[in-house]
């Protein structure tokens, strides 16, 4: 039977809306399929077919690409067209638009614009066939088959945990097999993002300290070469992590110290990679109180500590030849009679003294603590991530995670593996100019806000965790203004981002070919 075509873009229909009958038939289907096109080098010029659009359409004999010349204008990228009844087998054939073939390294937007045109037009395409109802998707590699994967798996993932109606779950697969080891690296890739967006989306009364570090130890459990250890309240204080302690003590949920040991290198005995990650589960500013408008998303301030243990469990997975340590401290800030208070002196692991002029200025007082433990490791580089100022969010928005840091060979490394995931870095000053901000304190070592308040705001609180740290290769990653997505990344749906997990990953990655140079 010849195909009605039913011409649609990312934004909405452009022809008729599939009704219901549409989806039922679809929906009986065994699957459907996502092809890609590319655009013409000129405008007017027709558009061309990757290689498995090609073979599909000599398949049902020059029907697609007939019917896609009757639609009007050719597709323009991150658009789709979707078809009906063109082969039995693939009774939905939604046809996505890649923009140029050849498209690489845009140095201007630093990212491979080729991965970002797939990831993104994957995920519209497998969208509208899951909204038909269809269980099961086909996706084109497109060129880039872990591209490819990423886009699938990321576009289709909600957090529908707790409501009655749910989408129906649509599973990608990949259409043909010649590149089915880099689309399983794609997806691994993914769900290790789709891991952090879970545990940021879901909220702070079911992931609590505890729930969190015993849902990362069960993700971690069938690895032979992973130890987790969930430390108490007790063993927090027998290792003098007063900082940590006084953020703590205003909640009635026990803190906890998540320790994880991936032992994936050749010698268990290398210097490890050490991860660090806060984990304020609920941030309520604490006696410095938030205001209530928009204060829910703050179940997602352990943002840091999840996509760093999500990388560890990415890594696990892909079996990286590296050693990698993750550290996260996991507690609530809560006001209450326990509480720290403005002006309040604690005391860090490593002997320092803190002012608390802010008590929602915590998750540093978090990372001091666990910052020292890490070099406990003789840590080959240590990396931290945390939602941790909001001046984050002011000075980069949702393009790039800022990046601190002491090491020119580790922002290098961070910086290509970033252009590779399309989850951007920028690096941002460190200052000794910052750093006398947070040292000139009135009754301790430290204060852990700026004493010019606003000003700077993300870099004082980067040069307040710098006096934390004696590693020659560290960074600080404030993901504070990536902690979100609402439609910037097209990809991604609506929620909690779980950024920058596959920079991690990747960068990780990368570390573990490098083994040898750290200069």
């Amino acid at each position: 039977m010849l195909a009605v075509p039913l011409p649609r873009s990312a934004s909405g229909l452009a022809g008729a809306a599939p009704g219901r009958r549409w989806r039922r038939e679809a929906g009986r289907g065994r699957q459907g399929l996502v092809l890609g096109i590319y655009s013409s080098e000129k405008d007017e010029g027709a558009a061309q077919f990757t290689s498995a659009g090609d073979a599909f359409d000599r398949l049902v004999s020059g029907k697609l690409r007939e019917l896609l010349s009757l639609c009007g204008p050719p597709l323009k990228k991150g658009k789709t067209r979707i078809f009906h009844g063109l082969h039995q087998d693939f009774p939905s054939v939604a046809v996505v638009g890649l923009g140029k073939k050849n498209a690489g390294v845009n140095d201007q937007e630093n990212w491979n614009e080729g991965k970002e045109n797939i990831r993104a037009a994957v995920a519209v395409g497998c969208r509208q066939i899951q909204d038909l109802e269809i269980p099961c998707v086909e996706v084109d590699p497109c060129g880039d088959a872990q591209a490819a994967a990423e886009g699938a798996v990321l576009g289709l993932h909600e957090y529908n945990e707790l409501k009655q109606k749910k989408k129906p779950v649509v599973t990608p697969q990949l259409h043909g097999s010649a590149e089915s080891e880099a689309w399983q690296k794609g997806v691994t890739y993914a769900e290790g993002q789709n891991l952090a967006r879970y545990l940021m989306e879901a909220p702070a009364n079911y992931i609590t300290p505890i729930k969190f570090a015993e849902h990362i130890e069960q993700k971690l459990r069938s690895f032979s070469n992973v130890k987790v250890h969930i430390r108490p309240e007790s063993w927090i204080a027998t290792q003098e992590m007063g900082a940590f302690l006084s953020v703590a003590k205003g909640s009635a949920e026990p803190p906890i110290f998540l320790e994880i040991h991936y032992l994936g290198g050749a010698n268990t005995n290398d210097s490890p990679l050490v991860f660090v990650g806060k984990g304020v589960t609920f941030d309520s500013g604490g006696i410095s109180l938030k205001p209530s408008s928009g204060m829910d998303a703050m179940r997602a301030d352990m943002g840091g500590a999840a996509t760093v243990c999500s990388a560890i469990v990415t890594a696990a997975a892909l079996n990286l030849p590296l050693n990698i340590i993750g550290l996260a401290p996991l507690c609530e800030n809560m006001p209450s009679g326990k509480a720290n208070k403005p002006g309040d002196v604690v005391r860090a692991k490593n002997g320092k003294t803190i002012q608390v002029d802010n008590t929602d200025a915590e998750g540093r007082l978090l990372l001091a603590d666990a910052l020292c433990y890490a070099h406990n490791f003789k840590p080959r580089a240590v990396v931290n991530a945390a939602t941790l100022t909001g001046a984050m969010d002011v000075a980069l928005g949702s393009a790039a995670t800022g990046v601190f840091t002491n090491s020119s060979w580790l922002w290098t490394h961070l910086y290509e593996a970033s252009v590779l995931t399309g989850d951007r870095v920028w690096r941002m000053p460190l200052f000794e100019h910052y750093t006398k901000q947070v040292t000139d304190c009135p009754l301790a070592d430290l204060s852990n806000i700026g004493k010019y308040s606003r000003a700077g705001g993300a870099c004082t609180a980067a040069a307040f965790l710098k006096e934390f740290v004696t590693a020659s290769h560290w960074a600080h990653l404030d993901i504070a203004g990536v902690m979100s997505n609402k439609d910037e990344v097209p990809y991604l749906q609506k929620g909690m981002a779980g950024r920058p997990t596959r920079t991690l990953v990747e960068f990780a990655a990368r570390l573990s070919q490098d083994s040898h140079n750290t200069k």
